[in-house]
């Protein structure tokens, strides 16, 4: 039983202060003095040499530490003392003189990671051609171009080059913006620097940036550790270096004074004098100098290229599925053409252009343009308005595919301080006097201890205690000596002198229950009565310390840990998480728009799920025990009748879809896929079990997005869909992140996702609109081709109809989507797109052939050139049933019948203006169309009329099919309009 949550100073781990930086830092050996051998490296004479790779990378469940293995060999330091390390450096405890370290920084370069230099724009532009759909695009423009359709080729190419720089464009201005955030991040360290060599040593905060080897800085609890670091001098100092070894507790480090031979087969990370970028202060405080920096860093190692490829995302496997779709038929459509025409039309090679003019045709050739549009335009509106930086501009499709949202509990759910919900002594009756010894002993330990600041249990603690009666007859206690807390003891310690006791010192300890009870005078039955107490209220979402106190003789001698023994139990303090403000509300909005949140948390599971059930989050109730198992590998409910009063009488949550991490461990990859998927709330997790959760949960089909801010986020953001951190998050974390928040805010994701599926909606309203349309006139053209004696459109006719068609596409970009597609994840799904399409587009097929008989009758009787005709006459019938798809299929039958989109009725009213006056133009006989006779016109209006109505019933038809969609679409409308 822990009865002290994983993540407060009681119990060890701290949480990094989220606005600390944690860039830079280098490690092994420095001989300033040799010559120069690398920006940012030191000669190998000093502390070890860096090896040459670091085997693993951050995140994963079997990725192992960071670093060579332990034991002797290349990779291993060479252990060196305080002194031999600050000789090798030739620094000393009062740190650099300032020119020297000027000296250093231009030698050895800024302390910085090589990962975040900018992209240059050419590699930028390069990087975008390997976007599928523009793969698929510049293939065809070179098909066109090698059987000489040079008009075909150019604007085909154009496009290309189009859609590669607004997407170049947007993704610099994202990188501009994620650095302009960064520099308004304190991205400072307190280093030790002096003016001249006999001046006194002064500190100042200096940007990280600047820090070189030789350099002492100061550590305290929640710093970055900002360089790999040698300790000079520590108190009680531990560092959570999950993010490099996988290990969840807090690692002590103190200064090595004498030669130790057993250190000397360690691996580097068990080094206690060693300390690497990437890793967090947790407690306690030191002074190091700086003996690696920028890309020499262990941490820079272990996060190069091949450390942050991740596989492909939601974007990437929905444009792959649809791209192929379209290969497929592209690469089926020329020998069909040729081969028809050659055996019913004795044809050759002369219509190989026309070929190819068909397989264009059937491409959505503005797809490229229209997503980067769609996506830049998201991304720039919630830059705008929310203040939400997309770096990655497909990850915005990604948002609004997202139907697994993972994240922390503190600092999201709830708010990073806890409060205190009640001080009950062994009884469970509540007593005052509780809270004010627990307040006493955090008050002296905090300046006895000249620790920098209360961790979030004792700032709790004492805010409570302010308000509380008789706390102000404390200020007579005067402090003797403090012990501060260290996760090995688990407990802290004050020594007092109360007024009126002369002669005697009071010990007041507090900490993890379990730890303070075996440091009282109890008999057994009674320590298991308490440790029963302690138990049901942790499981009921509670943090608890225990108090202690006893009497001691005053005496001179400075105070150890042997000290804490034959204390008499005081009481408990209960704490509480304050749930976020906004939380509930967001959950529920979340929640309506398909979006399921999972807890990832280091916290008890009681603690989690009780904040889960204030916030209103459902989490259904089982049996058995919380760290029991069913079938399906489920945590049972945990939970035991309350048998206490007061004030936390009754309080007992259950909760069944609470997975630990040790359950997690015993499960195989596909068990856990089955598990994640039912489970709410997943406790005790270390980073590495976040990210297998992660993985798990892509592997069974979800789009999954992961929010986290810390170090120790870096391999569930790696492994995620889409990686979303807020903008006070450490630099790596922004660093790695697809989107970065203006705040660490629930409610700024869902404005996310609605934009991400405001993107995605326009661009599924387009793929479905255009490539039905472009299907159907295929089919057409084919059967056309096939029965008549010439060319149903001759290539330069189809390149200026498909010309026409892409300009007014564009509206697509800046539509406003149906509100079903708010209402749900976005996806593109290629097998839901070809069923779509094929439905529409032979219904297309059908009105162009009617649009043949048509012809056929109207120019049966009529002079001139009958050919020039037919071919202004399908002309005219393509534009305009293209237009009238573009209206009736844009958002369903609700929308259609009130009003289309102002952009896009202008530009389906355009493009019907051109398909009706261009062939009357001087332009018609140029592209081989001549004047049609008034007959044509009033028999095509028909055809258009039965169109119209047949679209309308078949659009009726498929959303009966899909009555749920309909529903929702028309729940969210007023909402939408709203927004």
């Amino acid at each position: 039983m822990n009865s002290v949550p994983e993540g407060s100073a009681a119990a060890g781990p701290g949480r990094a202060d989220p606005g600390a930086s944690a860039s830079v830092t280098p490690f092994p050996g420095v001989d300033v003095s040799a010559p120069e051998s690398g920006p940012g490296s030191l000669p190998e004479s000093v502390s070890g040499a860096v090896p040459e790779s670091v085997p693993g990378a951050v995140g994963g469940a079997d990725s192992g530490a960071l670093g060579p293995p332990a034991g002797a060999g290349p990779g291993a330091p060479q252990v060196k003392t305080s002194l031999e390390i600050l000789r090798s450096l030739d620094s000393g405890p009062r740190g650099l003189v300032e020119a020297r370290a000027e000296e250093r920084l231009a030698r050895f370069g800024e302390n910085v990671l090589p990962a975040w230099r900018p992209v240059p724009w050419p590699r930028r532009f390069v990087r975008s051609l390997r976007d599928p759909f523009t793969s698929v695009l510049l293939c065809l423009g070179l098909v066109s171009a090698v059987v000489s359709a040079w008009g075909t080729a150019c604007v085909i190419l154009a496009l290309v080059a189009v859609s590669c720089l607004l997407r170049s464009a947007e993704e610099h201005r994202a990188d501009r913006s994620t650095a302009a955030l960064r520099d308004l991040v304190a991205t400072t360290a307190t280093v030790v620097r002096r003016v001249s060599p006999a001046a006194a040593p002064l500190e100042r905060e200096v940007p990280v940036a600047d820090l070189v080897p030789g350099d002492v800085i100061r550590l305290g609890p929640g710093d970055l550790v900002p360089a790999d670091v040698q300790v000079l001098r520590t108190g009680g100092l531990t560092v959570h270096q999950s993010a490099l070894t996988g290990e969840s507790a807090p690692v002590a480090k103190h200064p090595l004074d004498t030669p130790d031979p057993a250190l000397a087969s360690a691996g580097p990370f068990a080094q206690p004098q060693l300390c690497f970028q990437g890793s967090s202060v947790t407690s306690g405080s030191g002074t190091a100098v700086i003996v690696a920096t920028g890309g020499a860093t262990r941490f820079a190692a272990a996060h190069d290229g091949r450390a942050r490829q991740r596989g492909a995302s939601a974007f990437d496997r929905s444009v792959q599925g649809i791209s192929w779709t379209l290969i497929r038929f592209m690469l089926l459509t020329p020998p069909l053409v040729l081969m028809a025409n050659a055996a019913l039309r004795g044809r050759g090679l002369e219509t190989l252009p026309f070929a190819v003019a068909v397989a264009v045709g059937l491409t959505p050739e503005m797809l490229p343009v229209i997503v980067t549009t769609a996506l830049a335009r998201g991304a720039a509106r919630l830059a705008r308005t929310s203040g939400v930086i997309v770096k990655r501009l497909p990850a915005l499709h990604d948002l609004g595919a997202v139907d697994v949202l993972c994240l922390d509990k503190t600092g999201t759910l709830t708010e990073d301080r806890p409060v205190v919900a009640a001080a009950v002594d062994g009884a469970d009756r509540p007593d005052p006097e509780v809270l004010r010894w627990a307040a006493l002993s955090a008050l002296w330990t905090l300046q006895l201890a000249e620790l920098p600041a209360p961790d979030a249990l004792d700032e709790a603690v004492l805010d409570a205690a302010e308000g509380a009666e008789g706390w102000g007859a404390c200020a007579a206690y005067e402090g003797v000596a403090a012990l501060p807390f260290d996760p090995v003891r688990r407990v802290a310690t004050a020594v007092v002198r109360r007024p009126g006791r002369l002669g005697v010192h009071t010990l007041v300890t507090k900490g993890a229950v379990e730890a303070v009870l075996e440091r009282c005078a109890l008999d057994g039955d009674e320590r298991k009565r308490l440790l029963a107490l302690a138990d049901r209220k942790a499981e009921s979402g509670l943090r608890l310390l225990a108090v202690a106190r006893a009497d001691r003789p005053a005496r001179p001698d400075v105070y150890t840990p042997a000290d804490e023994r034959g204390l008499t139990f005081v009481g408990l303090v209960a704490l509480r998480d304050v749930p976020a403000p906004s939380a509930a509300e967001a959950l529920g909005v979340l929640a309506r728009r398909g979006v399921t949140v999972k807890v990832l948390t280091g916290d008890h599971p009681g603690t989690a799920a009780r904040a889960c059930a204030d916030l209103g989050l459902g989490l259904r109730t089982g049996s058995g025990t919380g760290a029991g198992s069913g079938a399906d590998g489920l945590a049972g409910s945990g939970s035991k009748p309350g048998a206490g009063s007061g004030a936390d009488a009754g309080a007992t949550i259950e909760y069944g879809d609470v997975v630990t991490a040790e359950l997690v461990d015993t499960l195989s990859d596909a068990e856990l896929a089955r598990v994640a998927d039912r489970a709410t709330v997943f406790a005790r997790c270390t980073p590495e079990h976040k990210a297998r959760i992660v993985s798990a949960l892509r592997a069974a089909g979800h789009t999954t997005g992961f929010l986290g801010d810390g170090v120790n986020d870096l391999p569930a953001l790696h492994a995620a869909d889409v990686s979303i951190c807020p903008g006070n998050a450490v630099d790596v974390a922004r660093e790695a992140a697809d989107v970065v928040l203006a705040e660490k805010d629930l409610t700024a994701i869902d404005r996310a996702v609605l934009a991400g599926r405001h993107s995605s909606g326009n661009i599924a309203t387009y793929l479905r609109i255009t490539l039905s349309s472009n299907l159907g006139n295929v089919i057409a053209m084919l059967t056309a081709g096939l029965m008549l004696p010439f060319l149903p459109m001759l290539p330069a006719q189809v390149l200026v109809q498909n010309l026409c068609f892409d300009a007014a596409q564009l509206a697509f970009a800046f539509d406003r989507p149906a509100a079903s597609a708010l209402r749900r994840p976005a996806v593109l799904r290629s097998r839901d797109f070809l069923r779509f399409i094929t439905g529409f587009g032979l219904l297309n097929a059908a009105a162009d052939l009617a649009t043949f008989g048509v012809l056929a009758l109207a120019l049966h009787n009529a002079a001139g050139d009958g050919e020039a005709a037919f071919h202004a006459g399908w002309f005219t019938e393509n534009l305009l049933t293209q237009a009238l798809v573009m209206v009736l299929l844009r958002t369903g039958r609700s929308a259609a019948e009130r009003r289309a989109g102002g952009p896009l009725r202008a530009a389906a009213a355009g493009l019907a203006v051109v398909g009706v006056l261009l062939p009357l133009t001087p332009v018609g006989p140029l592209l081989g169309m001549s004047a049609l006779p008034p007959l044509y016109y009033l028999l095509l209006g028909s055809v258009l009329g039965l169109y119209a109505v047949a679209l309308t019933a078949a659009r009726r038809r498929y959303e009966r099919r899909h009555p749920a969609e309909d529903e929702r679409a028309r729940g969210l409308e007023k909402a939408h309009g709203e927004r």
